[in-house]
């Protein structure tokens, strides 16, 4: 994991005075709340619907013990008592009073964390693999790669104010795991003709235009990647429209202007960029690789665990759906559910932060990951430590065993919280995840990914989710409209909208009349949701939603 330096350190402390100067002003009065805004952005702080939300940057999605525990503190002390994790691997705080803020930011940087550029029309935190530096299938680690991009972001004069937010994502891995199509750049590494590169795509994006971004470049020399990501964002802070903020992002300026384009003028761009690289940024790859020490990884016997699998049916269940293969014998990587049945996805209190940040340390080489589906991952765990882990995350309620399945839901805030929502997203996952635990039907209906937005800028991503729900408001009434067929993988497809929308008290009996129709038509417990769905089209699930009646009219 990176270490960060002296430098990093004392840029963050001068960050944090400056804006402890600039929330002193705005509590005196001698800054406007309109004056104040931008300055806040530039920091993390939102103003929500009930109150202040800082948005803290998890670079990478990478911690260790000492980092989530200080975030214990800081939801324990300035907050009340818990964080919620974010599908930008991020973690927000819902109710800081503004005169703490500063002192939360100082308490960040402590364990060297911030809000910086975690909000705003500038580059915002770039997120990864979850896996990263662990998965089996991985070409390479790119979190050397995402830490450069994000020391190159971090206060890039000309990228401060693009005409819009600007997301990138990371992948090592053949299997994307980090949603790289629906990101304004998405980075997938790739080998050709046995050199290591990135496939290169841009202006995905999800939100009212959602888009599955295109290939820019299909290989990118690993050397080349800063200067060439600096011509796409050139590009587009040139190119981008200012004249309106929902045609501003960058899979606008691609839509209108055209692939072929966009290309043209990056690689005239890249051209005169890359000339001036001296090897500055390979000379500072080269420190950020030794940075990220692989762990010492031990040769011990798997017995214990092998045991308790065939011993303990709970512990299997958590097994069967929690681990994931790992690229060293005998360990295995364990990713811990924050969506108990009824829980609100992606919340974790600081009691259970700090039990992961004990595990991490015990058992975890003491590294944790967030996933962009707010679960936390440990990424190195040995086999022989799986039965001892798995008993101390079920005395903290963390050993839901429901990750890839019907529970495992991704919600944004919602109206409970988000001024720009116009529906609940949290109450309809929770009904959701225990309506089918109550049916007991997750683990035969298997993997599939349900996500939900409060609003139609899809912090839920529900346009990438085998069953994407999106709840709006009709004539001050919450209406939940669903998508089928949405991607977020290397295969990433955009979901269809099956018809009319459903009021809070039909959408969950709705879900289960989708399901029942795909347990009724699968070929098998082989075939997945998506894969019958694919196989079958919209048809039947359509019936079963609708009926005939409501099928002709949703025609």
């Amino acid at each position: 994991m990176y270490d960060y330096t002296d430098f990093d350190d004392a840029f963050l402390r001068a960050r944090v005075a400056q804006f402890r100067a600039q929330v002193e002003r705005r509590i005196s009065g001698a800054l406007t709340e309109e004056e104040f805004r931008p300055l806040r952005l530039m920091n993390g702080l939102y103003l929500q619907l009930h109150a202040y939300m800082l948005r803290v940057a998890i670079p990478y999605g990478s911690l260790d013990g000492a980092k989530m525990r200080q975030l214990a503190d800081i939801a324990e002390r300035w907050d009340k008592g818990y964080g919620h994790f974010t599908t930008r691997q991020n973690i927000q705080f819902n109710w800081p009073e503004l005169r703490d803020v500063p002192d939360m930011l100082a308490a960040l940087a402590d364990v060297s964390m911030h809000a910086i550029q975690t909000s705003g029309n500038t580059i915002r935190n770039v997120t990864a693999d979850h896996f990263a530096g662990a998965a089996a299938d991985e070409i390479e680690d790119p979190r050397p790669y995402a830490e450069l991009i994000r020391q190159w972001s971090t206060d890039h004069p000309e990228f401060q104010f693009l005409p819009r937010k600007f997301k990138i994502a990371i992948t090592g891995s053949p299997n994307d795991r980090a949603v790289t199509r629906a990101h304004d750049i998405g980075l997938r590494m790739v080998r050709k003709d046995g050199a290591t590169g990135f496939e290169v795509i841009v202006g995905g994006g999800l939100g009212r235009t959602p888009l599955i971004g295109p290939v820019l470049r299909d290989f990118l020399p690993v050397a080349d990647l800063l200067p060439y990501l600096e011509a796409i964002v050139a590009t587009y802070n040139l190119l981008g429209r200012r004249d309106n903020k929902y045609k501003a992002r960058i899979k606008i300026t691609v839509q209108e202007n055209g692939i072929d384009t966009v290309r043209a003028l990056v690689e005239q761009d890249f051209a005169a960029r890359r000339a001036a690289f001296s090897g500055a940024d390979q000379v500072l790859l080269a420190e950020i690789r030794a940075r990220f020490r692989r762990p010492e990884f031990v040769t011990a016997p798997t017995d214990a665990f092998e045991a308790a699998y065939q011993a303990d049916p709970v512990f299997r269940s958590w097994a069967d759906t929690n681990l994931a293969a790992h690229a060293a014998p005998g360990y295995a990587i364990a990713t811990v559910s924050l969506k108990a049945h009824g829980a609100t996805p992606g919340d974790a209190t600081a009691r259970q932060m700090r039990v992961l940040a004990d595990l991490a340390e015990a058992f975890g080489h003491d590294e944790l990951r967030v996933s962009h589906e707010q679960n936390i991952v440990l990424p190195h765990v040995h086999k022989s430590h799986l039965p001892a882990l798995h008993a101390r995350l079920r005395e903290a309620g963390l050993a839901t065993a429901n990750i890839g399945l019907i529970s495992d839901i991704i919600a944004c805030p919602g109206m409970d919280y988000c001024a720009l929502a116009t529906a609940r997203s949290i109450p309809i996952a929770q009904q959701i995840a225990t309506r089918f635990e109550e049916l007991k039907l997750e683990h035969e209906i298997g993997p599939l990914k349900l996500k939900i937005s409060g609003c139609i800028n899809a912090c839920g991503h529900h346009h990438v989710g085998h069953i994407g729900i999106l709840g709006l408001d009709r004539a001050g009434v919450e209406n939940y409209q669903i998508t089928l067929g949405g991607d977020a993988t290397e295969t990433a497809e955009i979901g269809t909208r099956t018809g009319p929308g459903f009021p809070a008290d039909e959408i969950v009996p709705a879900v289960e009349r989708l399901i029942l129709a795909y347990l009724s038509s699968r070929e098998g417990p082989e075939e997945s949701f998506l894969m019958a769905y694919r196989r079958l089209g919209m048809a039947p699930f359509k019936e079963a939603l609708y009926g005939e009646g409501r099928q002709r009219d949703a025609a």
